[in-house]
């Protein structure tokens, strides 16, 4: 049992992911200080699902940002590059 669902996980924008990220990472302390304290945690297996969310939610952010930078550089236009020769010099090519 997923704690967001993956319809619900997509439609989310940036905003929504880093607040359910904060909620998330309260809840994980919760669970971290109980087990430290010597208590049990009530549902051992939320533990592991919240970890596991937490890290989808990194890795959508991440995406979202890779794709920020994507959109950036094709609205730039032509870019000029730069070739290497074999002996490590930077050789200018055509834009």
């Amino acid at each position: 049992m997923a704690i967001i669902k993956k319809s619900e996980f997509e439609n989310m924008n940036e905003q929504t992911l880093q607040e359910k990220l904060i909620d998330l990472k309260k809840e994980l302390m919760k669970f971290n200080s109980q087990r430290y304290s010597g208590t049990p945690p009530e549902n051992p297996g939320r533990v592991r699902e919240v970890r596991k969310t937490i890290a989808r939610i990194y890795t959508k952010l991440s995406q979202k940002q890779q794709e920020i930078k994507v959109n950036k550089t094709e609205n730039k236009g032509k870019t000029k590059t730069k070739t290497i020769d074999k002996k490590g010099k930077g050789v200018k090519s055509k834009a």
